[in-house]
């Protein structure tokens, strides 16, 4: 079947303090959750950008098109096919992660008196197409050339519907009605980038997939276009976009920008639900914003992690996405392990053609602080209560850290609490709160 492909185309009881971002790395929420996903790497620093799209197409090779505006004429050279496996990797690295921890013994006095005493320091986590006839297209071929497995034709255009049908003339199996999408972008006197896989290069390389597309330019437009993405949509779409700058954290300019919630603990069978507890946390907190934000799930330097999703990219892996700053940088910022030129910003956007009618617009804040999406699994301590009196004290405050953490879930995925209490093996305490203020307001 022919898809057309485009860039897109608390309620928390306080808890014990949790050092922030240590922990035993466990699991985590990458590309691979979702179904319908498309990932594009965007690479900024000044007026220079570097955009790789990794393709999810399944079908056949003959019936791949894609059209992408662009705001300049890109030459041969500008135009480059990459590796799957550098994409993945990043979606590895950045990706959301359940951290595991366990209890220390309360029985050791002096360390539980320092972990009480943190804990109560802690806060709980907060168009119509215009007309022309079609033998005056007003299409112009611009350049053409092949590169790798793609044969590749810059095109600018006049009218929205003469570009349609050169499109569908030439052999592009775009959707009808696609003018309406191309006009807006027509009328930014915008390019088009328009690609499609040549069969015969296919074959010799061997490959049963499409290899990401890669292009270079100059613009002052930080920007990705994702309204032709939308033309023949069905139902929503997600985008995970992996953008590395200079300096610091990026986040859109015409839709808000938030931040998952994050560093909750979550009960412990979690552990073998992760998939499910992830696609179902994330679809809760697009409900929650009426679908029209932009959800910000990693921010880091390149040069470390804590915990480690995946190791950080090499210098060769970052340099082969477009980080073309590295070497400017080698001697101030040596490679060594420790902070590098490069901030990572991963983010997830779910949208369609009514909660998204823009494309995106970005700016580089200077923003450096660390996030992750992260969520917490914590062993109980297993030792006998009756061993001191901490350990009494211990099991008691255990049961509203258990319950803590069944509401945490629910906040976070709209889970049914009783069906969470059944799986924790929970039974959440019935004892009476008979302080007297609570008899007045009634």
């Amino acid at each position: 079947m022919f898809r057309y492909i485009t860039i897109i185309f608390l309620f928390i009881l306080p808890a014990e303090i949790l050092f922030a971002f240590c922990g035993f790395y466990v699991a985590k929420a990458d590309a691979s959750l979702f179904n319908k996903a498309s990932r594009v790497v965007l690479v900024r620093n000044e007026n220079k950008t570097v955009i790789t799209m990794m393709n999810d197409y399944k079908g056949e090779l003959k019936d791949f098109a894609m059209v992408i505006p662009v705001p300049v004429i890109l030459q041969k050279d500008q135009v480059h096919v990459g590796e799957a496996k550098v994409v993945d990797h990043i979606d590895g690295y950045s990706a959301p992660r359940l951290v595991e921890y366990f209890d220390e013994n309360p029985c050791d006095r002096r360390r539980y008196e320092m972990e009480k005493a943190s804990a109560d320091s802690v806060r709980p986590a907060p168009s119509q197409s215009q007309n022309k006839p079609s033998n005056n297209q007003g299409v112009t071929v611009e350049a053409t050339y092949t590169v790798g497995e793609y044969d590749i034709v810059i095109l600018s255009a006049k009218y929205s519907n003469g570009l349609e049908d050169w499109l569908i003339q030439n052999g592009y199996k775009i959707p009808k009605g696609a003018s309406v999408a191309l006009k807006p972008y027509i009328n930014q006197k915008m390019k088009f980038f328009v690609a499609k896989v040549n069969l015969k290069e296919q074959s010799k390389s061997g490959l049963t997939f499409l290899r990401p597309l890669q292009f270079a330019m100059e613009s002052q437009k930080f920007m990705l276009p994702i309204r032709l993405g939308m033309i023949n949509a069905q139902g929503d779409q997600d985008l995970l976009l992996y953008v590395l700058t200079k300096n610091g954290r990026v986040e859109t300019t015409n839709y808000r920008t938030i931040q998952l919630p994050s560093n909750l603990e979550v009960p412990m069978f979690v552990k073998k639900e992760f998939a499910n507890f992830y696609r179902d946390m994330f679809a809760n907190q697009v409900q929650k914003e009426n679908g029209r934000a932009v959800f910000t799930e990693y921010v880091w330097n390149m040069g470390w992690c804590d915990p480690c999703a995946s190791e950080p990219l090499s210098k060769d892996e970052l340099q082969s996405l477009g980080v073309f700053w590295l070497n400017d940088n080698e001697q101030k910022n040596p490679w060594n392990g420790g902070a590098m030129p490069v901030m990572i910003t991963r983010l997830h956007i779910r949208y369609n053609n009514d909660t998204f009618p823009e494309d995106l617009m970005f700016q580089e804040t200077k923003d450096t602080n660390n996030y992750q999406g992260r969520y917490i699994l914590h062993h109980p301590w297993t030792g006998n209560r009756n061993e001191c009196s901490e350990a009494e004290t211990y099991f008691q405050n255990l049961s509203k850290r258990e319950e803590a953490r069944a509401k945490n879930l629910v906040m976070l995925t709209g889970w049914d609490l009783n069906t969470v209490h059944k799986k924790m093996n929970f039974t959440p305490s019935t004892k009476q709160d008979n302080k007297w203020w609570k008899k007045i307001w009634k």
